[in-house]
């Protein structure tokens, strides 16, 4: 019943009295990214949403668009200047997807919106992750972020789609205002953010799928 109808009503009400509440603040940032950042203030980029559908995903933009010689993007890191890491190691970046969780592309709760290259590079139980709508925060969110691998991530993300109900969103809503305040799980070691997920085949090649399931993760 939650999962058909109350998760939903949840979302627009929460989502709702959010962004009136947060609206000062809102205004703040994009001003703090048009005198620091210049335009556009918002970064906006197809992610997949619930089974796949494709939507517009909104957030504070937190890097550059520097090239190289050849036109092609700098690594991260060269991008983020000091305030796009302010915002993202705080998660102010990601308050203007309550205009897509109002809007019903997102959810307050659940796996987080990746790319949509990686729709073919998941296996039949990864691809499970979009059996429901993806949130703001969500269950990897709160269990090590982006300092866990790709594998833990999907493996948390199917947890939740099967142990979906009001209370563990409750709590996942809780622990996640308690992980952006220690500011943890911010970015994968040695890396600006999370690297890209190139498939389990990659994993598997390069070993890291086997170190993992030897540690037991």
């Amino acid at each position: 019943m939650y999962r058909r109808f109350g998760k939903r009503t949840l979302d627009v009400i929460a989502g709702i009295v959010a962004l009136i509440l947060l609206t000062p603040l809102l205004l703040l940032i994009a001003g703090g990214e048009w005198l620091l950042m210049g335009v556009p203030v918002l970064f906006s980029q197809e992610r997949p949403g619930l089974r796949g559908k494709s939507f517009r995903l909104l957030k504070f933009r937190t890097m550059s668009d520097a090239r190289d010689e050849r036109g092609r993007l700098l690594p991260d890191a060269e991008r983020m200047c000091g305030w796009g890491r302010f915002l993202r190691s705080t998660s102010l970046d990601e308050l203007p997807e309550l205009f897509n969780v109002i809007k019903g592309d997102m959810s307050l709760v659940g796996p987080r919106p990746l790319l949509m290259s990686y729709l073919a590079r998941y296996d039949d139980t990864q691809r499970r992750r979009h059996e429901v709508s993806p949130g703001i925060t969500g269950w990897a969110q709160v269990n090590g972020r982006n300092a866990i691998s790709w594998q833990e991530k999907f493996a948390l993300d199917v947890w939740y789609v099967d142990h979906v109900s009001v209370s563990l969103d409750l709590r996942i809503l809780c622990r996640t205002v308690a992980e952006v305040l220690n500011r943890r799980g911010i970015h994968a070691q040695g890396a600006a953010t999370m690297p890209e997920f190139q498939g389990n085949e990659a994993l598997a090649s390069s070993g890291a799928f086997h170190r993992e399931m030897r540690s037991g993760t």
